[in-house]
């Protein structure tokens, strides 16, 4: 049974964790539903990054329109407010032309950027080299415990390991005299949305990641992540830090054998998962179905139960 065309304009996302099988998913429901796919996994915003970012071929994109792909080259930072300004463009323009826009990755913070209410404030650089110098000199814990004084809601949602995010904090909480908490996005849609999450158990999540670790590097992630060096993808912490880039550096550093850095790769996403996994479940709007076989029937079945 065909899923009619909506009252008004909406955006579908498919969220979850790693290696559940979402822009195979996106691409069958684009097809379906006359759709375009925006991209919301950040490090496939990188040129260059395809292997170990399982990002999709031309071919199995099927003739579906993918954006937000191939648009940084790993001397750039990654922004989430610039992602944000484009993938809303982006919805604009598609539902425009009366087509989908089909959201897709697992980037959280990225897919709340574009889908809810969320603003971002501005940053100073002077206090964030300032801040970024003394994480440098007293680690991480020490600027969390700082955070968790100024700040303790934003403490609670940021790990103490995140140096990245904790320097950001406290650069809002100096910049704007505001606590960081206060921007942080909230379960609010900014437009009409869909969200549809692809679950696994567990083990499952695990044996996938474990075959496509072995997969990337088979396919040649090693000498991927050699030619973006030569690029300057040590330059900036984005990219070079993204889950397998990060492992086969420290390789090719002769920090680590390549049968450490392959293991250290399915450690890594391992843990990514589990905090995608986490991060997602925190929001009740998304509609979970079984990942697998029958994943895009009951996503139809979804979209038919939400029809005005």
């Amino acid at each position: 049974m065909p899923v009619p065309e909506p009252a008004v304009p909406f955006v579908l996302a498919v969220v979850g964790p790693t290696a559940t099988g979402k822009s195979d998913l996106a691409v069958r429901l684009a097809l379906e539903l006359d759709g375009e796919v925006v991209n919301a996994d950040a490090s496939q915003l990188y040129r260059g990054m395809d292997v170990g970012t399982a990002k999709l071929s031309v071919d199995e994109r099927r003739g579906v329109p993918h954006h937000l792909l191939d648009v940084l080259d790993v001397r750039q930072e990654a922004s989430v407010a610039a992602y944000q300004r484009a993938a809303r463009e982006l919805f604009d323009d598609v539902q425009a032309r009366r087509r989908v826009p089909v959201l897709v990755g697992g980037s959280g913070l990225y897919i709340r950027a574009a889908l809810d209410r969320l603003e971002f404030p501005g940053t100073d650089p002077v206090i964030r080299a300032r801040l970024e110098t003394e994480a440098a000199d007293v680690g991480s814990a020490v600027m969390h415990d700082r955070l968790r004084a100024a700040d303790p809601v934003a403490a609670e949602a940021i790990l103490p390991t995140n140096t990245r995010r904790i320097v950001r904090a406290l650069e809002v909480v100096e910049l704007t005299g505001r606590a960081f908490s206060a921007t942080m996005p909230s379960h609010e849609y900014g437009r009409a949305a869909v969200q549809i999450g692809l679950a696994l158990p567990r083990e499952e999540v695990d044996a996938r990641i474990e075959r496509r670790v072995d997969a990337m590097f088979d396919a040649g992630l090693v000498g991927e992540v050699e030619r973006l060096a030569a690029e300057g993808l040590r330059e900036r912490r984005t990219a070079s830090r993204a889950v397998g880039y990060a492992q086969v550096v420290a390789y090719l550093d002769g920090v680590c054998s390549l049968d450490e850095a392959r293991a250290d790769t399915v450690r890594a996403t391992k843990k990514l998962a589990r905090r995608q996994e986490r991060w997602f479940r925190r929001d009740r709007r998304i509609h979970w179905v079984d990942a697998g076989p029958r994943a895009f029937d009951q996503s139809l079945a979804v979209l038919r139960s939400l029809r005005p």
